[in-house]
């Protein structure tokens, strides 16, 4: 575990409480590593989400579709 000391401004520390408060947490460190769970799960990139991997081998076994010329096909 990792130990720090940070400076913040007075509206994230009412965000950090209203986090505590929300969700029943002890101290603000558990109101960061929430926050920061919460966004990996929406920001980061889903290549290593087992749902994406999931997608991703679904769609390979769809047929797929020969295409002659594909800028004729699909341009506008």
């Amino acid at each position: 575990m990792v130990k720090a000391i940070v400076t913040i401004d007075d509206r994230t520390n009412r965000v950090l409480n209203i986090l505590k408060a929300k969700h029943g947490l002890k101290d603000k460190s558990q109101a960061i590593n929430l926050m920061a769970q919460q966004f990996e799960a929406c920001i980061l990139e889903p290549e290593l989400r087992p749902e994406f991997i999931e997608s991703l081998k679904a769609s390979q076994s769809e047929k797929t579709v020969k295409v002659k010329d594909f800028n004729k096909r699909y341009s506008k």
